[in-house]
């Protein structure tokens, strides 16, 4: 293991090109630009060293400008990008971007899956054969669901149990409602699969943006903590989606807090051992 890792944030730049996703007024305070400059100061002053990148828009060129970041910035130790998993060619598309400057630091691929109005577009042929080629070009492959799809995230993993899956924040439980089912019990059957690792990671914007405490994401990272254990937990910190509810600091104090049943070695595991191990970073 090689220092704290956060496995889950983002850059962007809404003046060069467009994040349907962003459009909602409510996310006015982080239409803006991102990048590394404003990350340096904040991982460093959190005791973080490496960090992975993760895709925002269904766009290769986005994912080819991250890996050229990622070579050009010390502290990125890999990309999460996006492919097009229906296309004709996926095995082509991810070796182009492995030939691309920085290619060696593509460790993942993801597709924003619950943005799909198709629920079980995980679930179909075309999908799950893109995400085995994903899989057999040695790469992780990150699930953005909501309770919604996980049914199909489910029968997806099932169909590539060679595919090192990894569950990005913890399928956003509805926490601001305090509804635990039937998220737990879907998470349940997805944690039987071995094959499945969790991020927990972007919580405090599925509880209230304003009022929200550790009292409020206690009980869902304590289902996970039992589900997954500290040997298939990741930390990640939605950065900068979660400056909605809470900045830098104050999401890893959080998660330590939250994750402090785990001991010293557990959290250890999970800021930064899981991560190395399942994007395999060198």
């Amino acid at each position: 293991m090689s220092g704290r890792i956060d496995a889950h944030h983002h850059f962007w730049n809404p003046e060069e090109a467009d994040y349907p996703w962003m459009a909602p007024e409510a996310l006015a305070p982080i239409r803006r630009p991102f990048g590394p400059r404003d990350m340096a100061p904040l991982i460093a002053a959190a005791g973080i060293s490496r960090t992975v990148l993760v895709q925002t828009r269904s766009d290769m060129e986005e994912t080819c400008q991250f890996l050229a970041m990622a070579q050009e910035t010390a502290f990125i130790a890999g990309v999460v990008g996006w492919v097009d998993l229906t296309g004709p060619d996926v095995e082509g598309a991810v070796a182009e971007l492995q030939r691309a400057p920085g290619g060696a630091f593509l460790k993942g691929i993801r597709h924003q899956a619950h943005d799909e109005e198709d629920a079980g577009w995980l679930a179909r042929p075309d999908v799950i054969e893109g995400i085995a080629a994903v899989g057999r070009a040695g790469l992780a492959y990150d699930l953005l669901v909501r309770e919604r799809e996980l049914p199909a995230a489910i029968r997806c993993v099932d169909a590539n149990p060679d595919v090192r899956f990894v569950l990005d924040h913890m399928a956003k439980p509805r926490i601001a409602e305090g509804a635990m089912e039937p998220w737990s019990s879907l998470m349940a059957e997805l944690a039987a699969r071995p094959n499945v690792w969790c991020k927990v990671s972007g919580l405090v914007t599925e509880a209230d943006w304003k009022r929200w405490g550790v009292h409020d994401l206690a009980p869902y990272v304590a289902r996970v903590i039992a589900l997954f254990g500290s040997e298939r937990l990741i930390f990640g910190s939605d950065w900068p989606v979660c400056l909605l509810a809470a900045d830098y600091e104050r999401v890893v104090l959080a998660a330590e807090e939250l994750l402090a049943p785990l001991g010293e070695y557990g959290r250890t595991r999970v800021f930064g051992g899981n991560a190395a191990h399942v994007y395999q970073l060198v």
